[in-house]
C-alpha cells in the first residue's frame, strides 16, 4: 500500500484511456487489435471510468452512441475453438490453416453462435444505460439476455456456452447469472429477472463448478461433472459482481460470504508474492486470455464496495501499481503481465484489462 499511496490513480486511469482510445474505429464501433467479445470489455471498462470521473462521461456517451449504431453492422461471422480450456476465436475471412468461417448461425445485431458473448455484451449495454440513461441500451440488454435464455436445453441445467450445444461452461454461465441479476435491479420486470437468477445461482451453486477450494473450474463433462478445467481469473470474478447485484435485488448475507470466499481463495491462487494477479497462461495467453484478469478486478471492486475489506483493498492497489510502475511504456500502454516489465506489442485487451486494475482503484483513493 505505501509503494502506491503517491499514485494518482484517476489521472493514470485517464491516462491509460486515452491509449486505449487509440485503437477505437469510429467506423466499426469496435476496437482494432483485438475481437468482438474483447471489444464488448472496453466499451464496459470505458462506462466503468466514466461512473468514477465525470470528466470522461462526455467521451463515452459518445463511444456509446457510435458503438450501438456501427458495432451491429460489423458483428463479424466467427468461430471458436477451446483447447486445455483456453478459447481461441477466429474471425471471417479465416487466415489459411484456421478454421473455416462462418459459425454456425449468422450474427445478428449484437447476437452471435456463443452465449458468453452476447452475456459480456448485455453487460456492457446496462453499463451504458446506468451512466446515460438512454432506454434503447437497456432494451438491447434484455432483448439479448433473451436470446441467451434460449441456451436453457442442456442435460446438465444451466445454460450452453455455443449454440452448436458443445459445452456446459462456467463464463456462460455467470454471466446469465450476472446480466439476470443487474436486470433485476434496474427493470420493470423485477420479479421475472429476480426468479432466474435466484434459480441459476441455486443451480450453479449445485453444479460442482466451485470446488473444495472455493475455485471456479472452467465448465462440466458430458457427464455433468466438474471437468478440474483451469482456474481463469475471469470465472472467479463475474460471479463477484453477480452475487453483489443478486444481494442489491434480494437482500442475503450469504450471497456477499461466498462472494468473498471465492474473491478470497483466487487472491491467494492467482496472486504472487506481491499481491499481482496473474493467469496460468501467462505470457502467451493468446486474444482471449489477456482480457481475463481486468474482469476479476472489475468484479472485485464491486465487492469492495458493499463489503470493505483490507486484503481486497490492498490487492486493488498492489495491482494498479504495478501495472503504472512495472508494466507501462513511453506511450502508456499496458502489458499482460501485470508484475512487469513491459514486453510489448499492446493492445486494446492488454490495454483495457490492466485499465481496468486502474479503474477499479479509483473509488478508493483516499483511503489508500
Amino acid at each position: 500500500m505505501m509503494a502506491t499511496a503517491s499514485l494518482d490513480f484517476k489521472s493514470n486511469a485517464k491516462a491509460g484511456l486515452d491509449a486505449l482510445q487509440s485503437w477505437y474505429n469510429h467506423a466499426t464501433g469496435l476496437w482494432d487489435t483485438t475481437g468482438w467479445w474483447n471489444s464488448a470489455n472496453c466499451l464496459t471498462t470505458l462506462g466503468d471510468l466514466a461512473a468514477a470521473d465525470s470528466t470522461v462521461r462526455l467521451e463515452s456517451t459518445y463511444i456509446f452512441a457510435n458503438t450501438w449504431v456501427q458495432a451491429q453492422k460489423y458483428n463479424l461471422q466467427m468461430t471458436k475453438e477451446v483447447e486445455d480450456f483456453m478459447t481461441t476465436c477466429f474471425y471471417a475471412p479465416s487466415p489459411a490453416g484456421f478454421p473455416n468461417v462462418p459459425s454456425v448461425t449468422i450474427p445478428d445485431g449484437f447476437l452471435n453462435a456463443y452465449y458468453d458473448d452476447e452475456g459480456w455484451w448485455a453487460l456492457a449495454w446496462i453499463q451504458a444505460f446506468d451512466i446515460t440513461k438512454n432506454p434503447q441500451y437497456l432494451q438491447t440488454s434484455e432483448d439479448i439476455f433473451e436470446d441467451m435464455k434460449k441456451g436453457m436445453t442442456t442435460p446438465c441445467g444451466g445454460i450452453w456456452w455455443d449454440k452448436k450445444h458443445t459445452y456446459v461452461n462456467a463464463i456462460a454461465n455467470e454471466l446469465f447469472l450476472s446480466v439476470a441479476a443487474y436486470l433485476a435491479n434496474r427493470t420493470s420486470k423485477k420479479q421475472y429477472y429476480l426468479d432466474i437468477a435466484t434459480k441459476q445461482w441455486q443451480w450453479f451453486q449445485e453444479s460442482g463448478m466451485i470446488n473444495s477450494a472455493g475455485l471456479i473450474n472452467d465448465g462440466l463433462t458430458s457427464n455433468c461433472k466438474n471437468n478440474n478445467g483451469t482456474v481463469w481469473s475471469y470465472n472467479q470474478g463475474v460471479i463477484l459482481g453477480a452475487l453483489v447485484e443478486l444481494n442489491k435485488a434480494s437482500p442475503n448475507q450469504d450471497y456477499i460470504i461466498i462472494a468473498k470466499l471465492i474473491a478470497n481463495a483466487a487472491i491467494s491462487t492467482l496472486g504472487d508474492s506481491n499481491g499481482v494477479l496473474h493467469d496460468p497462461c501467462e505470457p502467451n495467453c493468446g486474444a482471449d486470455g489477456t482480457q481475463f484478469k481486468g474482469i476479476f478486478m472489475r468484479n472485485l471492486q464491486l465487492l469492495q464496495a458493499v463489503a470493505p475489506d483490507d486484503g481486497f483493498l490492498n490487492f486493488i492497489a498492489a495491482n494498479a501499481g504495478s501495472i503504472w510502475i512495472n508494466d507501462r511504456d513511453a506511450d502508456n500502454r499496458f502489458g499482460v503481465v501485470w508484475s512487469g516489465p513491459f514486453v510489448g506489442p499492446a493492445n486494446a485487451s492488454t490495454q483495457s484489462s490492466a485499465l481496468d486494475a486502474l479503474v477499479a482503484a479509483v473509488p478508493f483513493q483516499q483511503d489508500l
